[in-house]
């Protein structure tokens, strides 16, 4: 799982393949995200591609069963008490999918507005008793991504897990070059998991020695050198002792420089002599040391950019580049939320795992949340809400302390089911969204509403405009 590991509507668009991508056919998939007060039961995903209708209900145990008769079926049963036995039906119309009640006690929310009948776009959070649902629609992927149940994944395979079938395919090829002595470029935003990533690499590449990490970023420029290639005494005021330095401390290893883009020019040419000649030369030095090292690079910089503007070597990026990998933001990622929540909740509660519990109100505001600051700002507040909540249930309030959000904008329908007016309305704006793109200007004019009035629609009927910009 990718660990160091948004309201309703908020979908992983923006990374979706481009319709142009050659052998990329769209899919969609139902992922169970989280149950708030089983925190720690696996998460599941569930393709849709050749389904008639989804059904939902309480079970023993957890349980995905297709069945073919009058039409092709997948009945998922989940041991939520809180669920009713036949909870839900989710059914294909023209292309859609959509959510009927079937009679449930306690009802169903689509991003937290309830309802009892609802057609769901991409990204859909829907809410059935205390167990949470992601819908993922028109996944442009190269290849079948199939059904997951995360329990049932080897131990082995579990640092290089996810529920987002784009990053799936990604992860997979890596596993497969991580034997190789390919190069690898670890790409994304700071504080999703590149680390992580690395360290998977280097558990599956046999390599015997140790793993080292260096935050090129956080290294003085003025010791750059000193600090990864070593010094001999006497290279500079200070220089009492020899240093090692960290890439000779890898060796028989990997290397891993993390945010590579940072590394000044000068740097970059050592660097470079390492993966061409094997060799590092200390500051003050006078031979090169042989070194055997693997090196993993990774960063949140443009280096492609970098390398047309002239602050990054092109022919270092040509070394450090022989596959790619991207890890999306983690609000691009809201289908492994529940599985990097457990993961985190085992590694910070570690016995007293089992007996953490949300709220809905608090589980709602995880997906709210936008994560700016990734998995690590995930991380810091799981750790911090736990020490609130005191051995109590998280509530959305221990959240609002640490997040500092505010309390999140109620539904004008709070409590009521929606009408048939409003569900009409509510589809045909997501439908006016996608076509314009998320451009509020044009969706009015096409309504002949103002546009202030849209966005009051907006708010009231829980669509994240955002999720349809490009």
């Amino acid at each position: 799982m990718i660990v160091p590991v948004s309201g309703g509507g908020d979908s992983t668009r923006s990374w979706n393949a481009s319709p142009g991508r050659t052998g990329a056919t769209p899919s969609d998939y139902l992922v169970l995200g989280l149950t708030c007060d089983q925190p720690l039961v696996p998460s599941a995903r569930y393709a849709l591609g050749d389904l008639d209708e989804v059904v939902l209900g309480r079970g023993a145990v957890r349980a995905a069963t297709r069945r073919e008769g009058r039409g092709r079926r997948l009945v998922v049963k989940v041991p939520d008490p809180w669920m009713s036995s036949r909870h839900a039906r989710i059914s294909r119309d023209d292309g859609r999918w959509v959510l009927e009640d079937g009679g449930s006690k306690n009802g169903c929310r689509v991003n937290g507005w309830p309802t009892r009948s609802a057609v769901l776009a991409d990204g859909d959070l829907i809410e059935l008793g205390c167990t949470f649902f992601l819908l993922r629609r028109k996944v442009l992927v190269v290849g079948a991504c199939g059904d997951l149940d995360v329990g049932a994944s080897p131990a082995s395979a579990q640092d290089l897990l996810t529920c987002a079938p784009v990053l799936e395919r990604q992860l997979d090829a890596l596993a497969r070059v991580a034997a190789t002595d390919a190069p690898i470029l670890i790409t994304g935003e700071t504080g999703t998991g590149k680390e992580v990533v690395a360290r998977a690499v280097h558990a599956r590449s046999g390599v015997p020695g140790p793993f080292v990490a260096v935050n090129c970023g956080a290294i003085p420029a003025g010791l750059v050198e000193s600090q990864l290639f070593g010094h001999r005494r006497g290279a500079f005021s200070g220089a009492a002792t020899d240093h090692t330095g960290l890439v000779r401390s890898a060796d028989g290893g990997t290397l891993f420089l993390d945010e590579i883009g940072d590394l000044p020019l000068p740097a970059q040419t050592a660097v470079l002599r390492v993966l061409q000649e094997g060799e590092v030369l200390p500051v003050g030095g006078t031979r090169p040391v042989r070194v055997a090292v693997r090196v993993l690079a990774a960063t949140h910089r443009d280096l492609d950019a970098m390398t047309a503007s002239g602050t990054f070597r092109a022919d270092l990026l040509g070394r450090l580049v022989g596959f790619r990998v991207l890890i999306p933001p983690l609000r691009e990622r809201r289908e492994d939320l529940g599985l990097l929540l457990g993961t985190l909740l085992r590694r910070h509660a570690g016995v007293h795992a089992a007996k953490v519990t949300f709220t809905p109100e608090a589980t709602r505001a995880l997906y709210r949340h936008r994560w700016p600051l990734n998995v690590r700002e995930l991380e810091k507040c799981l750790v911090a809400v736990l020490a609130l909540a005191e051995g109590e249930p998280i509530t959305e309030t221990h959240l609002e302390q640490v997040l500092h959000t505010g309390h999140a904008p109620r539904p004008a329908l709070e409590g009521l089911a929606l009408s048939e007016q409003d569900i009409q309305r509510r589809e045909e704006l997501i439908r006016l969204l996608e076509q314009h793109r998320g451009n509020l200007t044009a969706v009015a004019a096409t309504c002949g509403k103002a546009r202030m009035q849209i966005q009051r629609w907006l708010k009231r009927y829980g669509i994240d405009r955002k999720t349809y910009e490009e």
